[in-house]
């Protein structure tokens, strides 16, 4: 039987979306009264320009049971099955819309609460369209990621903590502190929930170097197949620091280069950047 691999917008897969045959439904950003689809008709640098002039962060939304109802109907004239990823149930209720849209569908479609965001969920994506191309089927797709997911480092350093304190998820005290002081936090996923790692200090360029040596440290066995870099627009000089950096301690086969989308970019802010991958326990 056919089976078709599909995920929400945060899975920031860029080109790979295209090459790899995977659906895509955008999750939705608002810009005041304005709504756009993400990687449709809105860009990280329209999400920049509204912060900057109006002192706010975007809001999101995930897509309403009926959106998710149609866009398995239109998968699933393609296809015998459908193996849907969300972003972490945790984070949006876009998990929850989805499963209540699949029990309409007698069985035919799966839904994969990722339990990580942005390229964290890509790599389960990407794993499970590896496996529909070797013809697995989707029970095995589905018992293998779930397996996965919990072996998904989803981890960043955001250069600034404007947009998660815009957010709430930062007092301004942490905040100010965070700015005298030159502190950046490493915020990762645990659980399928974001949480402050070890705060790191100084200059953008040193802190990745060292974030991609702890990780290492934390992380000594790993899949090796493949990594993102993935970063929310960040200076392209701070993108090389990072993957040359990836390069000299780890042995990756592929790494792979992705900008975050919309939705990702709404809560991080710019030069937010993140190596990913799939570590052995």
């Amino acid at each position: 039987m056919s089976i078709c691999i599909t995920s929400d917008s945060t899975c920031d897969l860029g080109h790979l979306v295209e090459e790899r045959a995977i659906g895509i439904l955008p999750l939705q950003v608002n810009l005041g009264n304005d709504s756009y689809y993400d990687g449709v008709d809105i860009t990280p640098e329209d999400i920049f320009t509204f912060v900057a002039e109006n002192k706010i962060l975007p809001k999101t939304s995930a897509p309403s049971i009926g959106d998710y109802e149609e866009f398995f109907a239109k998968q699933l004239e393609k296809a015998d099955e459908v193996i849907h990823f969300n972003i972490s149930a945790k984070s949006s209720g876009s998990h929850n819309m989805a499963k209540q849209a699949a029990e309409g569908f007698g069985g035919k479609v799966r839904v994969v609460d990722s339990m990580a965001l942005s390229s964290g969920q890509g790599l389960l994506v990407l794993k499970a369209a590896d496996m529909r191309d070797e013809g697995k089927t989707a029970d095995e797709i589905v018992e293998a990621v779930e397996e996965l997911r919990m072996r998904v480092n989803t981890s960043f350093i955001p250069d600034s903590l404007d947009y998660l304190h815009k957010g709430g998820r930062v007092s301004g005290m942490v905040k100010l502190a965070a700015g005298l002081f030159k502190i950046h936090p490493l915020i990762m996923m645990d659980k399928g929930q974001l949480v402050p790692g070890k705060k790191y200090k100084g200059k953008m360029s040193v802190i990745l170097k060292q974030y991609i040596e702890d990780l290492h440290e934390m992380y000594p066995n790993y899949e090796k197949s493949r990594c993102f870099v993935t970063h929310s627009t960040a200076d392209p000089e701070l993108v090389e620091v990072a993957k040359e950096k990836v390069k000299e301690v780890f042995d990756f086969d592929e790494i792979i280069e992705t900008v975050a989308g919309s939705i990702v970019t709404s809560h991080c802010g710019k030069n937010t950047l993140g190596v990913l991958f799939v570590y052995e326990n």
